[in-house]
């Protein structure tokens, strides 16, 4: 049985269908970091997109207009601000399987806090063309895409359950389907409450699985976000159509700096530019309106980039560690299963032309996240639990391999290039071991130049840890490999 990690795989679904409906062929093992951007609903030319996020604004009013005598109902503010985690698309940003947090009550106050000040003119904006619930990430710290993402996921559910129903009956074994009812799928306005409704959907280990239409993607953050408006402050007071308001930024801003501030400095005098002049917010927004049209090619690039990595190219490493080595047979305790199946990845990156995965247009991924993400979507087949970025009290740990309380194994997989790297290896991996009980550790060094090796190699040799049998070093060089037509 050949590793199965995405949904065409464990669904015997032909990838082509998938594209061709317009979806994201998701992993099963562990989400990838995409979100839904609820501006790419808000821009774009397909109605139903339009009339979702018009949707989004009209919950996003029905709570203001109630936000008065709902604080003090806590059932209601449970009601109808929280929501679970609608983990079944299989994105986010969840450490461990597709398990997430949700939108509890943190988020809760931070948008019923907000409904009668950045929100008190949805509908009726005099700037902006509509409404954005992304404004909230612009003003209340902790707030960021993932909330953004889940809340605008939860009101748009019912549109992504008949959108996967739909392509489940066409297309997927009726074995693999259920019928199963669903709660909080649409909001009844008359008795103000979210009512559950019935969805015939692929089913897999006693869950249900939902697919998102790719367009409504995208990675790396929201197109409105609150560092693109910091980056892009002096644009956006340059935009402006007021001249008395421009020149009294400008002149808060020096104001607030320090003589000869550096370009940090400015950074963070900048929220307090916002904080002062908050109607700048409303001017950023407009000018994200008006460069729209950059926001789904954008997206498009993003995702493209995540299927090409997280799909095409993680299904490839998968059967070349199934065909080529016994990755899929080890077993062992964790150190013993850990110990191997990194030794066996080396060999397939090194050996076997697996490097090639590391590269996009001839540039190398050096994001650690994603290649965590690529690592942990080899791990099919196994007995162990494999947990990544867990954190248990003194900070995450890239991979826990864990059976039951006795043996666990710790898994660091760093990129060479990383500045801590030192500090990481000197106290790291033994803090992480403490921390979570586990007993082993392996670290996996990832380079992509003969200088990363260099600077690896004297790293190791001045801590008294070169040859080292826990130090795993993966060479992913494209300089000194076979070229792709030979490998």
């Amino acid at each position: 049985m050949e590793p199965k990690i995405h949904f065409s795989h464990y669904f015997d679904v032909d990838p082509d269908l998938l594209d061709e409906y317009g979806a994201f062929n998701i992993s099963l093992i562990n989400d990838l970091p995409l979100f839904i951007d609820p501006f790419l609903l808000f821009n774009s030319t397909n109605p139903e997109y339009q009339h979702l996020h018009e949707s989004i604004i009209q919950y996003l009013r029905f709570l203001r207009d109630r936000a008065s005598y709902v604080q003090a109902n806590p059932g209601l503010v449970a009601a109808w601000y929280t929501f679970p985690e609608f983990k079944q698309t299989w994105f986010g940003f969840s450490g461990v399987g597709n398990k997430g947090r949700g939108l509890g009550r943190d988020f809760a106050f931070a948008l019923q806090r907000n409904l009668h000040t950045v929100f008190s003119d949805f509908g009726n904006e005099r700037v902006t063309r509509g409404s954005h619930l992304e404004k909230l990430t612009l003003i209340r710290d902790g707030v960021g895409k993932d909330k953004i993402s889940d809340f605008t996921t939860n009101l748009i559910k019912a549109y992504l359950l008949e959108y996967t129903q739909t392509f489940a009956q066409a297309h997927l074994n009726p074995r693999t389907r259920k019928r199963i009812r669903i709660p909080r799928v649409i909001f009844n306005y008359s008795t103000e409450t979210w009512e559950a409704r019935t969805f015939e959907l692929p089913v897999i280990q006693s869950d249900f699985v939902v697919l998102t239409p790719k367009n409504m993607l995208t990675k790396d953050d929201t197109w409105i976000n609150k560092d693109d408006l910091i980056n892009s402050y002096d644009q956006v007071v340059q935009s402006l159509p007021n001249e008395v308001l421009r020149a009294q930024l400008n002149n808060y801003l020096l104001k607030i700096l320090p003589p000869n501030s550096t370009p940090r400095e400015r950074r963070r005098a900048i929220p307090q530019v916002l904080q002062s002049f908050p109607q700048l917010i409303e001017y950023y927004i407009l000018y994200k309106e008006e460069h729209g049209y950059h926001a789904l090619s954008i997206s498009e690039e993003r995702v493209a980039w995540s299927q090409h990595i997280f799909v095409d190219q993680a299904r490839e490493l998968a059967l070349n560690l199934f065909h080529n080595t016994p990755f899929y047979q080890v077993r062992g305790d964790t150190l013993t299963e850990a110990r191997a199946r990194l030794t066996f990845f080396k060999d397939v990156v090194e050996n076997k032309g697996g490097w090639q995965i590391f590269y996009v247009d001839g540039q190398p991924i050096r994001r650690e996240p994603d290649l965590h993400i690529l690592y942990r979507l080899t791990w099919f087949a196994t007995p162990s639990d494999v947990s990544r970025e867990v954190n248990d009290g003194r900070g995450p740990a890239d991979f826990k391999i864990s059976r039951g309380s006795q043996d666990k194994s710790i898994v660091e997989f760093k990129l060479a290039n990383n500045s801590q790297l030192k500090r990481n290896l000197q106290h790291q991996v033994e803090i992480y071991q403490k921390a979570s009980d586990a007993h082993k550790a392996l670290k996996a060094i990832i380079y992509f130049t003969q200088d990363e090796l260099e600077r690896v190699t004297n790293i190791l040799r001045g801590l008294g840890l070169e040859g080292s049998p826990d130090i795993v070093l993966i060479d992913a060089r494209s300089d000194n490999k076979p070229s792709a037509s030979k490998a």
